[in-house]
């Protein structure tokens, strides 16, 4: 989030390589939530119904990877030609279980955790699982009907944490960054998120310039009020939790002024305040 109406340095958490919750370290670990994949979902995952010879390898996807991330990750793992994955995933026959929110756009919906891997595995097999992973996530009912709570639907609920995903320096900020959402929503205030714009650029920067914030784009959450068409990102179980039972508080404004420091604040005098101490910050560490 920046200071509107001047040029801008980004006040978004400095983007760093894609890290993991503590869910999401669990993951890495025992597989969480495939911590019956490998004597479950490896039949799905093969072209032919023949059982598994070799020991599956593990695909990790860290929560808040861009679908376009997730698809160079995929044909990697299986030794594809780049591209491979994106096409497998928009191609008619592919077909993947999607709510009718995303028309046919995966993004969100590739859940973040550790997948098995076979020599046999099939790109398309392989996102489809992901999309399943998400769906079960997603459609539980503490999500329906914490959506509901806040006048939201699910699809919009997961646009939502795939923000407070990319905006939250840390899992424990991610409740208050979800209320900063909600409350901008409620007074009809554009969210100006960088992690937005940033999708819109297809980059991952902490400098967003003013010309930045007249990109013409759905994404740019500078000039069009609400939340983006579809999500940013693929969110995971926390930032879910934090978008349907967020921090209370009247904060409209956040920056991280450092790592670990993250301030909130409704007063805008106060946060252009922390904004400059920010910009100190990043002109003292170039310098």
């Amino acid at each position: 989030m920046t200071v509107p109406g001047q040029p801008v340095t980004s006040t978004a958490p400095p983007r760093r390589r894609p890290r993991l919750t503590r869910r999401g370290r669990l993951a890495l670990l025992v597989g969480a939530a495939l911590a019956v994949a490998v004597a479950i979902a490896v039949p799905l995952l093969l072209t032919r119904g023949e059982p598994a010879a070799e020991k599956p390898r593990m695909l990790l996807v860290p929560e808040g990877w861009r679908a376009g991330q997730v698809y160079t990750a995929v044909d990697r793992m299986l030794g594809l030609p780049e591209g491979t994955a994106r096409k497998a995933a928009t191609a008619p026959g592919t077909a993947l279980p999607l709510p009718a929110a995303a028309g046919g756009n995966p993004e969100g919906y590739l859940f973040p955790a550790t997948y098995p891997v076979l020599d046999a595995t099939t790109p398309d097999a392989l996102l489809r699982f992901m999309v399943d992973t998400a769906g079960k996530r997603f459609g539980a009912a503490r999500i329906a009907e914490g959506a509901r709570a806040h006048g939201m639907s699910v699809y919009e609920t997961v646009t939502a944490a795939s923000i407070v995903q990319a905006e939250a320096d840390n899992p424990e900020d991610m409740a208050k960054v979800a209320r900063v959402v909600h409350n901008r929503l409620a007074r009809g205030m554009a969210l100006q998120m960088d992690s937005t714009l940033n999708y819109a650029l297809g980059r991952s920067t902490v400098d967003t310039s003013y010309e930045d914030t007249r990109t013409a784009s759905p994404y740019n959450t500078y000039e069009r009020k609400g939340l983006p068409p579809t999500p940013i990102g693929n969110p995971g179980d926390e930032a879910l939790d934090a978008v349907i039972r967020p921090a209370d508080g009247d904060w409209l404004y956040f920056v991280t002024v450092a790592p670990g420091d993250t301030r909130f604040t409704a007063d805008y005098a106060a946060h252009q305040q922390n904004v400059a101490e920010f910009n100190a910050n990043r002109s003292a560490a170039k310098s």
